[in-house]
């Protein structure tokens, strides 16, 4: 082989070595921080578990009907209520989830509720830290009845109608 052959083959590989170096460094650095999330005003945060404490007690007795919000009752994100929309929704660390939960404990993609006939269902996405529902770990889909709590990392939340 020539020493321009050589050469070349040496820049390529270094090349290559460096890219690999650069990727695991990216996958640690995105799975570590995340993407940044932007905080709510002091004054819209405060006013929004006013609103939806209220009215709490009488909509989950009357109606009927699978659930139709999801309300955090524990967590960084305390008094969010989030509409039930659609037959699934995503919770986890990714941004396209539609739940975004940023805590040490929660996977990726954590856990998935889903509609099934009338019924919503919780099913934990192998998580690492697992989901919780009364306290039990979720091993396959199980339903949550209204107003159980369901842990995912730090953060708990009950379906309300």
């Amino acid at each position: 082989m020539s020493e321009l052959t050589l050469l070349l083959l040496r820049i390529g590989f270094l090349i290559l070595m460096w890219s690999f170096v650069f990727a695991i460094v990216y996958a640690l650095r995105s799975d570590l921080f995340g993407t940044k999330v932007r905080r709510l005003p002091v004054a819209a945060s405060a006013a929004a578990p006013v609103a939806v404490a209220a009215p709490v007690a009488p909509v989950t007795v009357a109606g009927s009907g699978p659930a139709r919000r999801l309300v955090i009752t524990s967590g960084a994100k305390e008094g969010l209520e989030l509409p039930l929309e659609g037959d699934q929704l995503t919770i986890g660390r990714s941004a396209d989830s539609g739940l975004v939960i940023r805590d040490d404990y929660t996977s990726t993609h954590h856990a998935r509720l889903m509609l099934w006939d009338g019924t919503w269902m919780i099913q934990d996405l192998d998580s690492t830290n697992g989901t919780l529902l009364s306290g039990k770990k979720v091993g396959a889909p199980t339903a949550v009845p209204l107003n159980t709590p369901v842990s995912i990392g730090t953060t708990t939340f009950e379906l309300r109608r």
